[in-house]
């Protein structure tokens, strides 16, 4: 193996304070480089244009193309680093990528903000206190991804990490459960669950796997003594489409579920008939609405539609074409309440050709 302390000695005696020692052959088992980014870093044990070349893409999921770096003594950048042919065993020595760069840093900066000599206003939140912030935040993420942009969704993600670290950092304090104890729950799970990726079962497909997923979490209530019904675990706090989505997804998992297409659109059609014979404004009709709206629903789930965006998509455009419809009355110098059905109608069907 490499001396290590010859590799040390070739460094500036600053670039050692806080330095990462990575062994390559055990980097290049992994799918995600495991250190953290703002401190330097040393990778050694490179015996190979083989191991070095994975070595070059996992720096590649963190580190910019024109990062520095330093291949035994010879300065390179990372994106030249795929061409340099060294004498083996070699070895890669990664300056930081600068501040701000890492988890590490992040939580820091939470417990900062936690801290007497922190925020006053994030000082005093609670769980309770963040609970909207946590679904103000949730939400504009979803604006974000509807709106497809990679920008938006940056920062969005950003911001809802925070309430994430806030919530475990004021738990923290409070001797209920630390980071580590999410991220230690959180990692043991996935891999219990996914014993077709760390473990021997063979499963064919994405729906093998979710039955699979059912049958582990089902097995998990009952070792914990918690025998919970299969809907229980579908939070109450969902918005009312994405909950009946989930209610329908999970029935069928287990074969609750029409046999073709044509027997949800049966379902569908049916709520419809019955709502219809209902007495208008009564209990009874309102629930036969709600219903149809859940059949509806579980016909997007056949479709493979998201009844939640599908949902939102339709508003953005009655407000657009509304706006339309605004802007066509202005252009008259007339109220919008002056204009006559028709003619808001023919301002509509116009905004909906343009």
């Amino acid at each position: 193996m490499t001396d290590i302390a010859s590799l040390l000695a070739k460094l500036p005696d600053a670039t050692t304070q806080n330095l990462s020692l990575i062994y390559a052959p055990t980097m290049a088992a992994q799918y995600h480089p495991t250190f953290p980014p703002h401190m330097p870093a040393l990778i050694h044990g490179i015996d190979s244009a083989e191991l070095l070349a994975k070595v070059h893409a996992l720096m590649l999921l963190v580190y910019p193309p024109a990062h520095r770096l330093q291949l035994d003594s010879q300065a390179t950048t990372l994106a030249e680093l795929a061409s340099v042919r060294p004498a083996y065993p070699a070895s890669v020595y990664i300056p930081p990528l600068g501040p701000n760069t890492s988890l590490e840093e992040f939580q820091e900066l939470i417990a900062h903000l936690r801290a007497p000599d922190g925020c006053p206003w994030d000082r005093e939140q609670t769980h309770q206190s963040l609970r909207r912030n946590l679904i103000e935040e949730t939400y504009e993420v979803v604006d974000a991804l509807d709106a497809n942009d990679p920008k938006a969704m940056q920062e969005e993600f950003g911001d809802l990490m925070v309430q994430v670290a806030l919530h475990a950092q004021i738990a923290s304090e409070a001797g209920e459960f630390r980071m580590a104890d999410v991220l230690h729950g959180i990692i043991t799970k996935l891999i219990a669950r996914h014993p077709h990726v760390f473990g021997d079962v063979e499963l064919g497909d994405a729906e093998a796997v979710i039955a699979n997923w059912e049958n582990l979490k089902a097995a998990e209530r009952k070792e914990k003594g918690t025998e919970k019904g299969l809907l229980d675990g579908v939070s109450a706090a969902l918005p009312a489409l994405s909950q009946a989505e989930a209610y329908t997804s999970r029935a069928a998992r287990v074969g609750f579920e029409w046999p073709n297409l044509e027997g949800v659109l049966g379902d569908v059609t049916e709520e419809i008939q019955e709502f219809r014979v209902e007495a208008a404004g009564s209990p009874e009709q309102e629930a036969e609405f709600g219903d149809i709206l859940f059949a509806l629903v579980n016909l997007s789930r056949w479709l493979k539609i998201d009844a939640e965006a599908a949902l939102r998509a339709a508003n953005a455009r009655f407000r657009k074409r509304f706006a339309f419809v605004e802007a066509g009355a202005r252009a008259q110098r007339r109220p919008l309440s002056a204009l006559t059905l028709d003619e808001m109608n023919a301002l509509w069907e116009e905004s909906k050709r343009q």
